[in-house]
């Protein structure tokens, strides 16, 4: 029997494809024949890590495919011609409304990705789940199913990398860093954490800085947008590092005060894991699955005026006692995602599935 995944795209240094990666490895501990196979390969992965699907060889009846739903390809509706028993790992859609007058393609994508959740509404025999908020996701799209919350497998030992020398060089003073990182996008609302800071810097501390880590290729319009809110805001000190290596994300971490995030549409948000790994104090909007992530640990608020925002982020970072209980919350939380803890999760659902 093989167990196969399948994906539209897998790309370098995206949280799905870092996922559908520790999922083989697991897989292959396991001691199951196993491969990736995606549309698209960065070319930036290491070679071998996934073939083409064009390469994919004749399933059998008996064997398992792991279909990575995500967005909008034909994969969607094609995937029920492939022999084998289909598993969706569904890690949500971004609602195409967001992406409205900034990118059709995006708009597109998301829009097909919709269509492609009802499409295999009844054709999947179980769904492996993110989060509590993706499986709601599902059973409000009418699956009726088994579906299990499987949270995004993170090797944490890759975090114990050395950082980027260059970076920390460059800002290792005595400034406050606020920090935000993920795509730029426009669910992500990098204009909401823009506008705090922008209020942050002028009337509590001009000596602070911005950094939005993430890529804005394929949202250039809504990246533009940002740097003339920039410059409408006269604020200075906002980074945009663009796509950035992983030893860069681990610099920007390190130099981190703060980890900011006003996304209204995460399915999971690994991020969140990330600033808890480094012991940052994250301030988040409560949206989508940002809360269930937390899991009571971090502030939470559901307010983004600007005012309230800069007082909240000067009070976590003067009040000593109010930090150490932020950052002990987050410690806590994190042992929730323990690479140990997801991977024993994995493979008991992989061993009830091959039964």
């Amino acid at each position: 029997m093989r167990i196969v995944q399948i994906l539209s795209t897998i790309a370098f240094g995206d949280a799905v494809g870092n996922h559908t990666i520790a999922m083989r490895r697991l897989l292959e501990e396991l001691g199951y024949d196993t491969e990736i196979y995606a549309q698209n390969i960065d070319h930036r992965l290491k070679k071998g890590t996934a073939k083409s699907i064009d390469h994919l060889k004749i399933l059998n009846k008996r064997d398992i495919i792991l279909y990575h739903m995500s967005m909008g390809t034909d994969l969607n509706y094609s995937i029920v011609n492939y022999p084998g028993r289909k598993i969706m790992v569904y890690h949500n859609i971004t609602p195409y409304q967001y992406f409205y007058g900034y990118s059709k393609a995006n708009y597109d994508l998301t829009y097909m990705g919709r269509d492609g959740l009802n499409f295999l509404k009844g054709k999947v025999e179980r769904c492996f789940a993110d989060s509590e908020f993706n499986k709601t996701d599902l059973i409000e799209a009418g699956y009726t199913c088994p579906i299990d919350v499987l949270p995004i497998i993170v090797p944490f030992d890759d975090y114990e990398k050395a950082p980027n020398q260059r970076v920390l060089r460059q800002y290792e003073d005595d400034w406050v860093n606020i920090l935000f990182v993920g795509r730029i996008a426009p669910n992500k609302k990098q204009e909401d954490i823009i506008r705090a800071f922008a209020y942050y810097k002028a009337y509590v501390n001009p000596k602070s800085r911005l950094f939005l880590v993430g890529s804005y290729k394929g949202l250039e319009a809504y990246y533009r947008k940002l740097q003339q809110y920039v410059r409408d805001l006269g604020v200075g000190d906002v980074v945009f590092t663009g796509h950035t290596k992983f030893d860069e994300i681990l610099a920007y971490y390190k130099l981190a005060d703060v980890f900011l995030c006003m996304s209204e549409h995460e399915g999971f948000c690994v991020p969140l894991l990330e600033a808890m790994y480094f012991d940052v104090p994250i301030i988040a909007y409560k949206a989508a699955a940002v809360p269930e992530t937390l899991g009571g640990s971090a502030i939470a608020v559901d307010d983004k005026q600007p005012a309230f925002i800069a007082k909240l982020i000067e009070r976590l970072l003067n009040d000593r006692a109010l930090r150490e209980a932020v950052v002990k919350g987050q410690q806590e939380r994190l042992k929730d995602f323990s690479y140990d803890r997801t991977k024993e999760t994995f493979k008991r659902l992989i061993s009830d599935c091959v039964r």
